[in-house]
């Protein structure tokens, strides 16, 4: 706002007039499908991110109750994929849990199949609770047990199914709201309900994840290859960097998912890492931009959110919104997974990190 002149400051009726034509000035350019930058300036650029989420932890114990009530009220057939989203208590009824992010709990009861399709938004699922099921991918018939983390890629194929005697459950995060954002969103289904598998379950991490590639594999590729990152192969390194003391004071004994071709993070859009937290860790406060959605794999404790106590255990699912101060501490030792959008913040030159 302009800076009233002497007579202005002594004569209200200026100061009404002022307003008021700019009002009218605002109202012509309106017509134009123009607006005055000045007036939303401190809104678009801040002083440091602002966000409407919350942080916010979703009981497992309450997630699995009330999904198993689901497989009685529709089947996967019918619903396509049987979700039940978890909406972050800042913004109900948008379908995500960050602002790029969206997170569900997916269900498949014995006997049932989840029909193939893929679509343009990248997938992962982080395996809950339940023997039995599998995800296929890309020809890969992969079998989901506890703590597995699974990649399905852009535009991949993809079914589930539950050919055991258990109701399995796992965690889903997808980069819709990121893809929805650039109004990039495909999807495709296929005649046939499951497809054809030719690669053993294993297949890709033994082919790709091993110390070698088959000869001729591209040098660079913006994805891995992999479909599964068993927990039971990530596991044993957590507890070698554990032994040898290679614990980082904010994140405890963590290991980054990789891209075994290049290094690089999973997929462009998402990457994840796999935290050990001994017992007595006590983690030293840490922010940054990449709104995180974290499962307990083991363990349980608290995460303390700007003075916010989130208590978490065994599957619990929780979501840090972006710079949000935090420190984990677990009561016992504990292991997380997390997931968020950092690959899509360092492409772009945005992240930062702080305490």
């Amino acid at each position: 706002m302009a800076v009233a002149t002497a007579s202005q400051q002594t004569n209200p009726g200026s100061k009404h007039n002022i307003e008021g034509s700019r009002q009218a000035y605002y109202e012509k350019i309106a017509k134009f499908n123009m607006a005055p930058l000045w007036e939303v300036l401190k809104g678009l650029v801040t002083p440091e991110p602002k966000t409407k989420y919350l942080p916010a932890v979703w009981k497992f114990a309450d997630v699995k109750r009330l999904i198993l009530e689901a497989g009685g009220v529709i089947s996967a057939e019918e619903a396509e994929r049987r979700v039940l989203v978890l909406e972050n208590p800042g913004m109900p009824g948008k379908s995500r849990v960050t602002n790029s992010l969206f997170a569900g709990v997916q269900l498949i009861l014995p006997g049932e199949v989840a029909e193939v399709h893929r679509h343009s938004a990248s997938a992962i699922r982080f395996m809950l609770e339940g023997e039995g099921a599998y995800t296929a991918v890309e020809g890969e018939k992969s079998q989901m047990r506890h703590g597995d983390f699974i990649i399905t890629a852009n535009w991949a194929p993809h079914d589930h199914g539950n050919p055991g005697n258990q109701p399995a459950m796992w965690l889903d995060v997808l980069d819709m709201p990121t893809v929805n954002h650039f109004e990039a969103s495909f999807s495709e289904h296929f005649e046939d309900k499951m497809q054809k598998t030719n690669h053993e379950d294993g297949d890709s991490f033994e082919r790709f994840a091993s110390g070698v590639l088959p000869d001729g594999m591209p040098a660079t590729t913006n994805r891995t290859p992999v479909i599964n990152y068993p927990y039971s192969k990530m596991r044993p390194i957590l507890e070698r960097l554990k032994n040898t003391g290679d614990i980082d004071k904010r994140h405890g004994a963590r290991v980054r998912y990789a891209n075994p071709i290049n290094g690089g993070p999973v997929m462009p859009t998402m990457g994840a890492h796999l935290a050990l937290l001994p017992a007595g860790f006590k983690g030293e406060p840490y922010r940054s931009t990449d709104g995180t959605v974290f499962a307990c794999a083991e363990g349980h404790g608290y995460t303390l959110v700007d003075g916010e106590k989130l208590e978490w255990g065994v599957n619990d699912v929780f979501v840090i919104p972006p710079w949000k101060r935090y420190q984990h501490m677990p009561a016992v030792e504990s292991v997380l997974f997390s997931i968020s959008d950092r690959p899509a913040q360092e492409a772009l030159g945005i992240w930062r990190e702080g305490n």
